[in-house]
């Protein structure tokens, strides 16, 4: 084995402390610089989860205090999954955002690649840490990064949605903070391994009272209705790019919290159901304003939010065949939902107010990005043979095997809805006449790569799908088996 957890921390922390100053030796490394960073440890993601897939998993000690005194990561088959997921996705962002505007200057770019570096480093550490304050400290970096990436461009509203972000975000953190006093009063510890091998002991009062706290701070950055009020305006107004790497790294590193939590830390019965019952009206509600957008990105963000909410609903199902679906669900969402919002900003580029009606007759002065929009809008609503059709699969059957028949009708008639909506926009791609107004913008080399990468992924997955279900597989049964986690971590000795 070559590297370390700690790695995904250091050194993006400090590639993103370093750019300011290699900008000065060079103004190209502000952009060269996270690429490489990012190559490196999407090499040493890959090369870390064949490791715990076959030896088990790595739990790492930082200054030697073992746990539960010192703080520890832990990459395992389930978080090193979807650290894997968020290197990779990382780097195409960066592919595509190496020169999506060109009139975009140095300063700008310095403060949106460092912003970019602190964004991943903060969800990585989300989904690393085995303690629960530094997590908090994680979900900190990557809110205030967050905050930044959504006001980067100026001229626009976007001062206005980073401002609800940052108030939601305040929130967020304050609620966290109370969650986490209360556990530490009644356990005293902050590792999460300590704390679920101990969670029976606390009175039944305080660990609802703690959950229902965690739950509200997390759900924010989660998109959890109705604490996603800050997620449309923050994707319609964020750089394209930026929307992408919300919908497949921020929100996924707080999906991972909020699971990590309820089903490793907590013994709260009734959980489970708390998860379907939120999912499912996130999901109906989000769909439900989704296809009632006129604007292309507020479509894409109220999609995602739906899709979220699906997340949960399997999760809640709270068996393995549950997780395995939420888990490629959230695979499939994190690769169509970021092929989506890099096409659809080029074919919405020149526009101020982001109109699904300027993306009429595209195919015909944008025939790539047009196919690998419609290739997107075919794999998210779960048409065969592409990538969403065997996740959508997979929680259809989990919801089957619960015997859960009211989710299961549910959730294809929300389909139905998502196909609606996603096929309007096609057919104006495809069907409809180009606005005499509308200037279209060609992608450029690298942007261009970066969404075929997505677009090969969807097609390779969707027609070969046992290259991924065998690593979701032991990431599930990694989650199901609590015990086990805790014995991993409080095993090891000083």
């Amino acid at each position: 084995m070559v590297g370390t957890p700690v790695l995904f921390v250091a050194i993006p922390l400090l590639a993103a402390f370093l750019i300011p100053l290699l900008g000065m030796i060079w103004k190209e490394l502000v952009r060269i610089v996270p690429g490489l960073v990012l190559m490196y440890l999407m090499v040493l993601s890959i090369n870390l989860l064949n490791h715990v897939l076959v030896s088990g998993p790595i739990v790492e000690v930082i200054a030697g205090w073992a746990p539960p005194f010192g703080i520890n990561l832990v990459f395992s088959a389930f978080s090193g999954f979807l650290v894997t997921l968020m290197i990779f996705l990382g780097l195409v962002v960066w592919l595509y955002s190496y020169r999506f505007k060109r009139n975009v200057g140095f300063e700008p770019a310095k403060k949106y690649f460092l912003l970019l570096m602190m964004l991943i480093t903060g969800a990585v550490g989300i989904v690393l840490t085995g303690d629960i304050f530094n997590m908090f400290v994680f979900i900190e970096i990557t809110g205030i990064s967050g905050y930044g990436l959504t006001a980067f461009y100026t001229g626009r509203d976007s001062a206005e949605a980073s401002f609800k972000y940052l108030m939601l975000g305040s929130i967020a953190s304050t609620l966290l903070l109370l969650a986490i006093m209360i556990l530490y009063s009644q356990l005293g510890t902050l590792n999460m391994a300590e704390i679920a091998s101990k969670i029976h002991t606390v009175n039944p009062t305080y660990k609802v009272i703690s959950l229902i706290l965690f739950i509200s701070a997390l759900g924010i950055e989660a998109e959890i209705f109705p604490l996603n009020g800050w997620a449309p305006d923050a994707y319609a107004e964020a750089p394209g790019p930026v929307g992408a790497a919300f919908a497949g790294i921020v929100v996924k590193a707080s999906v991972y919290a909020i699971i990590r939590y309820i089903f490793t830390i907590f013994d709260i019965s009734g959980a489970y159901s708390f998860l379907i019952i939120i999912g499912m009206m996130t999901l109906i509600i989000a769909e439900t304003a989704a296809i009632r957008q006129d604007k292309l990105k507020r479509m894409l963000a109220y999609s995602s939010i739906g899709q979220m909410g699906l997340v949960l609903v399997a999760f809640g199902f709270g068996t393995e065949e549950g997780v395995f679906a939420a888990l490629f669900l959230m695979l499939n969402h994190a690769i169509i939902k970021s092929l989506l919002f890099l096409s659809g900003s080029y074919l919405v580029y020149n526009s101020k107010d982001k109109k699904i009606v300027e993306v009429n007759g595209m195919h015909k002065f944008l025939p790539i990005t047009s196919f690998l929009f419609a290739l997107g809008a075919f794999a998210i609503v779960g048409l065969p043979p592409f990538a969403g059709f065997w996740s959508k699969l997979s929680v259809l059957t989990a919801a089957a095997d619960s015997h859960m028949l009211f989710v299961l009708a549910l959730v294809l008639i929300v389909s139905v809805i998502e196909l609606v909506y996603y096929l309007r926009v096609v057919n104006r791609i495809y069907f409809f006449k180009k606005g005499e107004n509308v200037d279209p913008k060609k992608p450029t080399f690298n942007a261009l790569l970066a969404m075929i990468v997505l677009g090969a992924l969807i097609l390779v997955i969707g027609f070969y799908p046992d290259v991924i279900t065998g690593v979701i597989h032991k990431a599930s049964a990694d989650l199901m088996d609590k015990t086990k986690y805790i014995n991993d971590v409080l095993s090891i000795k000083q």
